[in-house]
């Protein structure tokens, strides 16, 4: 029989509460084979990284491996910054946050440029993440605001113009490095569906740096996972499993931060709206694992878990989408097609 190509994982962004050494635990627990630790949980509480062989010694003893550093935040917020929003607030430092929205921008550059260096040192080559909102506010409501012709202005090619150099240092370090920058095709950000991610790598001239972080639940405002990523399954070199629903005949957007009364909900892998045994047979269609385990050095790739529910705890709702992954996931891989011993 042959072996599967998926192992287990677990992201640690949703976690952040914990220290790392709690996540691993809590993820060792769970029976992940592996971690993706968020940047945060890999800060020395003095602005820097710990050390890397530090947190190398501490994925040793737990038998764990280290797959990726989910690294959401300070990319958002780096490409974002310029428009103002608060929004990014609570993944910002209080002193940093008082700053004017270009010096925000210069000290998440800088940081990140030194994550890259920290993700070097610990051979991690796949970084998921987002880019900001580069476009504004008015294309990312993806409402005709930003379209309307006349007024001498056109803000998709502005945005296109503050994409490249906004992104531009970042891009080129990662390409030295060999990293990865994992976009998760995202509502909010600087690629919203698959053509936009698309637009993004033309108009970089075909940046290698430049890839994806699949994601099927955020396929909910009319492209499906699978059309998603086959267009990019490509520059898959990420993913995480997460799942949702959405409730009927409710507004999918609306101005309610209670999660409970919102259509679109994430829920607990097992019961939402998405096949994810299917997606986990498109990730292998795509090549993702494959591309993964090259880029990485390693024999299986990772399936991360990021479930979350509205009702459901944290932890536990976590914790069972490992068990998932691990009993429904990561399967035998055929050798062939099945119509291959037919006649034999």
């Amino acid at each position: 029989m042959s072996q599967p190509l998926f192992h287990a994982s677990i992201e640690g962004a949703q976690h952040g509460a914990k220290s790392l050494e709690q996540f691993l635990d809590y993820a060792k627990a769970a029976g992940a084979a592996g971690v993706q630790p968020s940047n945060y949980m890999l800060g020395d509480g003095k602005g820097g990284f710990r050390k890397a062989k530090e947190v190398q010694a501490l994925f040793a003893d737990r038998g764990l491996s280290l797959d990726g550093i989910s690294a959401h935040c300070p990319f958002w917020v780096h490409t974002s910054a310029w428009t103002g929003t608060k929004s990014g607030n609570p993944f910002i430092a209080p002193e940093i946050a008082k700053l004017s929205p270009e010096k925000i921008e210069a000290w998440h550059e800088k940081y990140l440029l030194n994550l890259m260096d920290f993700a070097a040192e610990l051979k991690v080559k796949s970084m998921p993440m987002f880019w900001g909102v580069a476009f504004g506010w008015e294309l990312a409501t993806g409402y005709p605001w930003g379209f309307w012709s006349g007024g001498g202005f056109d803000l998709v090619k502005e945005g296109q113009e503050r994409f490249v150099k906004k992104t531009a240092k970042l891009r080129a370090h990662a390409n030295k490095l060999g990293i990865k920058l994992c976009h998760e095709i995202h509502p909010g950000t600087a690629a919203m569906c698959a053509d936009d991610f698309l637009m993004l790598v033309k108009i970089c001239d075909n940046d290698k740096s430049l890839a994806v972080n699949a994601d099927p639940s955020h396929c909910w405002e009319g492209e499906s996972w699978e059309t998603r990523f086959l267009k990019v399954g490509p520059y898959i070199y990420a993913c995480h499993v997460k799942n949702f629903v959405i409730r009927p005949n409710i507004p999918v957007r609306m101005m309610n931060g209670n999660w409970p009364q919102r259509a679109m909900q994430f829920t607990d892998l097992g019961s939402g709206d998405l096949n994810m045994q299917r997606y986990a047979e498109l990730l292998l269609h795509v090549g993702y694992a494959q591309r993964y385990c090259q880029l990485n050095g390693t024999k299986t790739a990772p399936l991360i878990v990021e479930a979350e529910s509205a009702h459901k705890d944290l932890d536990y709702c976590s914790a069972d989408g490992v068990r998932y992954v691990k009993n429904n996931l990561c399967f035998p891989v055929a050798a062939g097609s099945f119509e291959d011993g037919m006649g034999s």
